[in-house]
């Protein structure tokens, strides 16, 4: 919902005050830090309760503990970035259309919007934990379609300013709250006695929950420091442009993230149970899934970048300015997607710290790189250097953990899993490079041509993706009766 709408926020607010948009995001990601691993450590915890590994009474008393937590932590955030508001308006962006006042109080409002945002966390944790994503998920589709569908509501017939989709925002987080809280109460059973904030729930679970707050902080920053700095190197339009492109490529994530959240809460219950055959197993369908579902879409906004984002906005300005970055910023997406599944089996086995020592080197490479590349190449400098980041994961981190887990499966995860399904992909791609529809001239005629290459394409990665496939026709034979 999020993307589809964005042609139609730029439409009526300016490719300026979708930099502002932008802001919100990276604010918003960068504030995950005051998080402190708590969603996680729920997701893991949850998990660890319907596996047997914690009581009723106890779980209820840690969910209690960090809400209490978290609710404090903000209203700092909420006072503090409205007391900043003056300051990010004035002295931090760029801004050459917008009124400074405008953006300040877009931001103070931005403010309430990033806190109640952040308390939605810890309740998304925990119903991924108790594996309720089907539940989630509805009522995610829900809320996603009210907040953006409602926000072009509010711009084409209320009032088109930034001010007031940021309210817009604030009123759906707050129904969003009380739905997933709702949600969460009614999949745990009842606790013997009313759940309280102890500190020996929080003592239990702050080792993980430590590490996880470090490999979150060093995740931030390898994926919105970018964005913190091009904010202030370049104009807020050419920002605008830059974040378009990151959104896009971001659409990666919305199919990576659900096969993730379903996969980990099951590979928690295997490594407690000690069930090394059936996590293997579990492991490769999960990584194989990724890159099969992924590789057609990542493989499309690269080959052909201009005929989505003009198919999709209908602006030829604006394809011709984020496609450059557009087809080089997914394929670091792409790569860094790669690595979810590896990611989970580390954190299922409660290791964090090969991902702490990763993301240190990583860091200590990107800041300098940003600041010695965007003087010369500009944004499109910072998208290799992303992409030459996470080919580092692949080609290098994956090499230690393959050592300490599952280290016959190494191989299997290189070629059955990634290489496989997105050779077929890119042998789709180059094919549909010969038939390609001419730039911006009819937006139908790129609709068809886009979905007959991307369908192609998950055909032809389905028949290469060896533990995906005979599960598919497996289904498909056993539907086929009752259709």
């Amino acid at each position: 919902m999020g993307l589809a709408f964005v042609p139609l926020y730029i439409q009526y607010l300016g490719m300026e005050a979708y930099g502002l948009i932008g802001l919100f995001a990276v604010m918003q990601a960068w504030l995950t830090l005051l998080d402190m691993g708590m969603t996680p450590t729920l997701n893991r915890e949850m998990a660890r309760f319907t596996a047997g590994g914690h009581s009723t009474q106890s779980i209820h008393d840690l969910l209690r503990s960090l809400e209490t937590i978290c609710i404090c932590l903000a209203v700092i955030i909420a006072l503090s970035v409205w007391a900043a508001s003056g300051y990010l308006a004035s002295d931090w962006l760029k801004a050459d259309k917008l009124p400074t006042q405008i953006v300040a109080q877009a931001i103070s409002v931005m403010a309430l919007v990033v806190a109640l945002r952040f308390i939605e966390g810890i309740y998304r944790g925990s119903l991924f934990g108790l594996q309720r994503q089907v539940w989630y998920n509805g009522a995610n589709a829900a809320i996603a379609t009210l907040r953006h569908g409602g926000a072009v509501v509010v711009l084409a017939w209320i009032s088109p300013t930034v001010q007031a989709f940021f309210f817009w925002q604030a009123a759906v987080s707050l129904l969003s709250i009380t739905i997933l809280f709702m949600g969460v109460h009614r999949a745990l059973p009842s606790p013997p006695s009313p759940p309280r904030f102890t500190h020996e729930a929080i003592a239990n679970v702050w080792k993980f929950a430590s590490g996880m707050m470090a490999v979150t902080f060093l995740a931030i920053l390898l994926t919105q420091v970018d964005k913190v700095l091009l904010s202030r190197l370049l104009s807020l339009e050419l920002f605008g442009y830059y974040t378009l492109a990151a959104t896009v490529a971001g659409v990666l994530y919305i199919i990576i993230g659900p096969i993730t959240v379903a996969f980990y809460p099951r590979l928690v219950e295997l490594s407690i149970q000690e069930n090394q055959a059936t996590l293997i197993s579990v492991y490769h369908q999960g990584a194989q899934l990724i890159t099969l579902l992924s590789a057609p879409a990542v493989m499309l906004l690269s080959f052909f970048p201009k005929n989505v984002v003009f198919m999709w906005s209908g602006n030829v300005n604006l394809a011709e300015n984020t496609a450059p970055i557009l087809s080089i910023f997914v394929l670091g997406v792409f790569l860094n997607g790669m690595m979810h599944m590896p990611a989970q089996l580390q954190l299922a086995y409660g290791w964090v710290s090969l991902g702490i020592k990763t993301n240190i080197v990583a860091v200590a490479v990107l800041i300098p790189a940003i600041f010695w590349v965007v003087p010369r190449y500009g944004a499109i400098g910072v998208a290799w250097i992303w992409v030459v980041l996470n080919a580092g994961y692949v080609l290098i981190a994956i090499q230690f953990m393959h050592r300490r887990l599952l280290a016959r499966e190494k191989w299997r995860w290189y070629f059955a899993d990634v290489f496989l399904p997105a050779s077929g992909s890119i042998g789709v791609m180059l094919l549909a490079k010969q038939f390609q529809p001419a730039s911006y001239q009819n937006r139908w005629n790129e609709f068809f041509f886009l979905l007959i290459v991307g369908a192609l394409a998950l055909v032809t990665s389905t028949i290469l993706a060896d533990r995906i496939r005979p599960r598919l026709l497996a289904f498909v034979k056993h539907k086929l009766p009752r259709l």
